[in-house]
């Protein structure tokens, strides 16, 4: 059975906005990068990594229920922030909108009794669960750093270590 209208339009939505993310982290990469911490641009660039498969995810779903698949503009994310802290505060408040908007597909999904969409949301409802955790864990060690460069320096190593999975 072909999903219907309305689930399509919502869910090319969502992949729109999970490029835009991978948009957003990839020019967050370049900050970093700007700033010579490479730790922190590595764990943004894996970031982008896993937008652009969270929207190969929802690319992939709309095409095997019947739907066409439809790419539109993806908006200019910002370029700089005040502080590597508030980059990542900045991403965690995008994490949360993220998250209302998978919560609003479900909604959809529920409304429109498309039970294999909801299913397939239920992928991204436990993902963002994991999304808004590791932004925020990584927001509290900094606020906790304030204007310490060793601890700084000792964060960007550590995210420095973080590798794409590319699976599930």
């Amino acid at each position: 059975m072909a999903v219907g209208e309305r689930i399509v339009r919502a869910l090319n939505q969502q992949l729109n906005r999970e490029l835009y993310s991978g948009y957003l982290y990839l020019s967050m990469a370049a900050y970093f990068e700007s700033l010579g911490l490479r730790g922190f641009a590595n764990w943004m660039k894996v970031q982008s990594q896993e937008e652009l498969m969270h929207a190969m995810k929802f690319f992939d779903y709309i095409a095997r229920r019947g739907g066409r698949v439809e790419l539109f503009e993806i908006e200019e994310p910002p370029k700089s922030w005040s502080s590597p802290l508030n980059a990542f505060e900045y991403g965690l408040e995008h994490e949360r909108k993220v998250t209302q908007l998978i919560s609003d597909l479900v909604e959809l999904a529920i409304a429109e009794k498309d039970h294999s969409t909801f299913n397939m949301l239920q992928w991204f409802v436990k993902e963002q669960v994991e999304e808004e955790e590791s932004f925020d864990e990584i927001v509290e060690k900094l606020r906790m750093a304030k204007d310490n460069n060793m601890i700084l320096l000792m964060i960007d190593r550590e995210l420095g270590e973080r590798k794409f999975g590319g699976g599930e």
